[in-house]
């Protein structure tokens, strides 16, 4: 049960750091014996330069993706039931191509990445997976017709570029992830999401948690909570500014048709899209208006 939760975990969050990006399918079955892939990601044709907050994650994601997240070290049978997946899928795309009468691209075929908190060199050299000059330590990657990495995150370095990858990991290395997260503005796109699925995460584990999970969950009670106040409180801000915008929109068209009659549905629509700032300075310039086509002609000016 409990490795379940931390599967639905790793699913969940991969999922919402990715969703903006492409599409994903966690999970997603393949042919054959049903197996199911635990994310499928399949990014937008065009190029978004935010995918690069994510890091190594982004450059992962730079490409057709299948991600196959370990909460305890990947055995050998587990490395091989993720090739098998990432095989049936190339050959679902290779028929795809023949029926469609294409060619197959295999730049259209993902790479595996498979995600373990560590991994045996016993493990690493059954699959040969070698580590490359160019890449990051603790990225090993098999021969270049599978298309597949293990990445085994406790030997990652401790950047901001493996942040989101490090928060798959375990005890100590998961730990000083959320502290490093912590420490992110409480702007960042991922910071609060990845909070919040954290916490879910630790609460939904319960009586079941391990001592590292309960030490965890201490740290980030708090840190939730501050996060839960702030967005709150942005709330109530965003609802004030929110309701001030429409009130002086609604004063300025009444005015506008009370002076000049019916106002073009096109000019009122333009009207709506102004923010605070211009509403407040429209509502005095318009004063000195004398027709709709001096409303048109500051409209196109700002």
């Amino acid at each position: 049960m409990t490795r379940f939760i931390h599967d639905q975990f790793a699913k969940d969050y991969l999922e919402e750091l990715l969703k903006n990006y492409g599409e994903v399918q966690a999970p997603s079955r393949v042919a054959g014996e049903v197996r199911e892939i635990d994310v499928y990601f399949s990014p937008y044709p065009q190029a978004n330069s935010s995918l690069q907050l994510l890091g190594i994650l982004g450059k992962f994601a730079s490409t057709p993706a299948i991600f196959e997240p370990f909460r305890n070290p990947a055995s050998a049978d587990e490395i091989c039931d993720c090739l098998l997946k990432l095989l049936e899928v190339r050959g679902v795309l290779k028929r795809e191509a023949k029926r469609n009468k294409t060619n197959f691209q295999e730049a259209e075929s993902p790479k595996l990445w498979i995600l373990t908190p560590t991994a045996s060199p016993e493990i690493l050299s059954s699959f040969n997976a070698t580590l490359k000059t160019d890449s990051l330590p603790g990225i090993y990657y098999l021969g270049s017709a599978l298309r597949t990495a293990i990445v085994v995150i406790h030997q990652l370095p401790r950047t901001n570029e493996t942040l989101w990858i490090r928060m798959l990991g375990k005890g100590t290395v998961q730990k000083q992830a959320i502290e490093e997260l912590a420490e992110l503005a409480p702007s960042h796109p991922f910071r609060r999401i990845t909070l919040e699925l954290l916490y879910n995460l630790q609460k939904h584990l319960g009586v079941n948690q391990e001592l590292e999970d309960k030490e965890i969950i201490m740290r980030l009670a708090p840190l939730y909570q501050q996060d839960r106040a702030l967005a709150i409180q942005e709330g109530k801000i965003e609802g004030k500014i929110e309701g001030k915008i429409e009130g002086e929109t609604l004063l300025i068209i009444r005015q506008l048709n009370r002076r000049f009659g019916e106002i073009p549905v096109s000019l009122i629509e333009r009207i709506q899209k102004l923010p605070l700032d211009k509403l407040e300075v429209l509502g005095v310039e318009l004063l000195y208006f004398t027709n709709a086509d001096d409303l048109e002609t500051w409209l196109n000016q700002n």
